[in-house]
Formats: structure tokens, sequence, C-alpha cells
């Protein structure tokens, strides 16, 4: 693939992975003592109780939705349970001490800041208010940061409950509230923006905050999401065995569930795509790595080994024009 192209070892640094794997399997080990603190859920996305296993991955249950095809943990832990995880999370902390400074460069040129004034022009083209953005699940506070340098907000508030991240979010001078958006009292009034990248699949309840997101936003407000597409091409090749399958991963909806539950919520989608960049690269490592089998799978082969140097990028190139990237976002509004 071209020099320029965002790969997977830029975010996620080779050499720091094994650790953090180490930390990974200390948490889930931690989680699944507490099994007793599981309850049973309806699909997240839509409600209804009729689904089938998709998958099995660390003694969980896997369950796809016969309404919407949303795939979800059941049994799930507890809301509080969820809370103590992140609390005292060991990979969650390796990630805001080692992973993420290492890697804060790469993710600010090639995430972060095009991420920021990719918002900027969605802001100008919906003709929206530039008071309050919130960034919900603000983690290492480097989107938060960008937006801020871009001075069209006169409020940028990082909201982030994991301590350690909050704590790093502060270290930077950003304005912090350490809580859950799902909390009932979070001390913000309306506010114009919303986003939140890769937390919604993390939510015990992700209907609970599209709900909140809609009462928090002033009218015409605009809420940018971004998470896992389950229906995108490494999920869909590799499936459980997918890196985007793991414990913390509650939910995994796609652009249209996702899009029928905002609108449940009461905010109207205004756009949905599918722009990630690593699903060919996701699935090529596993194969190399012989965690993957494609026997049997010729086409799979000569474009992610074969031809990769030629073909790779204009494959990643389709995959993501197409809405087939296992990375979606959705951005939405609430009427008004």
């Amino acid at each position: 693939m071209p020099a320029e192209e965002l790969r997977e070892a830029d975010i996620r640094p080779d050499a720091l992975m094994p650790e953090q794997a180490q930390r990974f399997a200390a948490d889930v080990a931690w989680l699944l003592c507490r099994r007793d603190r599981f309850v049973e859920v309806a699909c997240p996305a839509c409600g209804a109780d009729t689904s089938e296993l998709a998958w099995s991955k660390y003694q969980l249950s896997y369950e796809r939705c016969l309404t919407c095809e949303t795939v979800y943990v059941n049994p799930r832990p507890e809301p509080e349970l969820l809370r103590e995880y992140y609390a005292t999370s060991q990979n969650y902390e390796y990630w805001n001490r080692v992973i993420f400074p290492a890697s804060e460069a790469a993710r600010r040129d090639r995430i972060f800041r095009p991420r920021a004034e990719r918002l900027a022009k969605l802001v100008g083209r919906h003709g929206v208010r530039t008071g309050t953005l919130v960034d919900v699940g603000a983690g290492f506070g480097t989107f938060a940061e960008e937006v801020a340098r871009l001075g069209i907000f006169e409020r940028v508030i990082a909201l982030e409950p994991e301590p350690h991240l909050a704590e790093t979010c502060r270290s930077k001078g950003l304005e912090v509230v350490e809580v859950s958006i799902e909390d009932e009292d979070i001390g913000l009034d309306e506010v114009d923006v919303i986003t939140s990248f890769e937390v919604i699949e993390h939510l015990f309840s992700p209907r609970t905050f599209t709900e909140r997101c809609r009462s928090l936003l002033s009218p015409g407000g605009l809420c940018l999401l971004t998470c896992p597409n389950v229906k995108g091409f490494d999920i869909v090749v590799l499936g459980e065995q997918a890196n985007a399958v793991d414990v913390e991963h509650l939910n995994y909806m796609h652009p249209a569930s996702l899009a029928r539950m905002l609108a449940e919520s009461g905010l109207e989608v205004l756009e949905s795509q599918t722009p990630g960049r690593l699903d060919a690269e996701l699935v090529r490592k596993k194969v190399l790595a012989g965690e993957f089998d494609l026997t049997g799978q010729p086409f799979l082969r000569q474009v992610l080994i074969d031809e990769w140097e030629s073909a790779g990028a204009a494959f990643q190139d389709y995959l993501s024009a197409n809405g087939l990237s296992s990375n979606m976002w959705l951005l939405a509004r609430r009427p008004g």
C-alpha cells in the first residue's frame, strides 16, 4: 500500500501489543469471575427478543437479532459492573500511560486532525450553532484538543468516565466532566454538537445513550457517532476472530440498525458512511500470522496476499466507498 495509507501499526505499535494483550487478558479474567452479575437483555438496537447464536468468544455468547441483525452480547455485565471494570482496568491504564503517548503523533495527524476538520465542514454545511461541543468518551483527549484549536466552538467539553484518561485530558488543559453520559445528572445544559467515537459499542444500553443525546442537544444540534459495522468486511470474513469482537464490545450494529435506533430516539439521520481504512490489512495480518485460513477463497488470497502491493489499496477504497468497511459513521440531528 502507499506510504501515506494508515496502517494498524501506526496506532497500535507492534512492540507494545504483547503487554497490552496480557493486561487485557487479566481484565477479561476479572470480569468473568463476576458472571453472577451478568443479566439477560433484549436486542439493544430494536428491542426484539428473538435471536440466534452468532459467535462464541471469551466464554460469552454473541447473539444475532432475527429482526434487525444487530449482534450483541447476552447475557452481559450489569451497568455497575461495567463501571467497576473500566475504573479498575489494567488495559486502559496501559493504553493511557504507554500506547496512546507512543502513537499520539500518528493518531493526531492521520485520524483526529482530519476528523476535527471534517466535523467543522459538517457544522458549516448544516448551519449548526457553535456554542458547546461535548466529546463523549474523550479518551486521551486528542480529538478535543484538535477541535479546540480550530476555534469554532465557544466551549469544548471532554466527557470521560475512565479516571486515568480523564486526568490526562485535564493535564492537556481541557474542560473535563468525569461521568458517563447516561448518568442522571451530568451538569450540562443544552449542547450544540455531540461527538462519540467508538463508544456506543461498549455501553450496556445504547438506546439510553441516544435518547440522552437527543435530550441534551439543542434544536438543530448534531450528533456524530462512529462504531463497528457488523456487516463490514473484516468482521464478516473473520467472525469471532475479528479484533473488533472483544469482551468490551457489547453491541455490533450496522448502518440500518443504528439509523433505526437513532430515529426511534427522536434523531434524524443526515449522513451514513463507512470510511474505514484498515479492513483489508486486518484480515491480511491474520492470514500471515497463521490465524486465519483462506483455503477455498482464491479471490481473497489474490487480493490480500498475492497482489497486495498493487491491489490492496484499491480494494480498501472499494470497501470504504460502498458501505462495506467495518468502521461506520452516522451523523444525526435533533429536529427543530
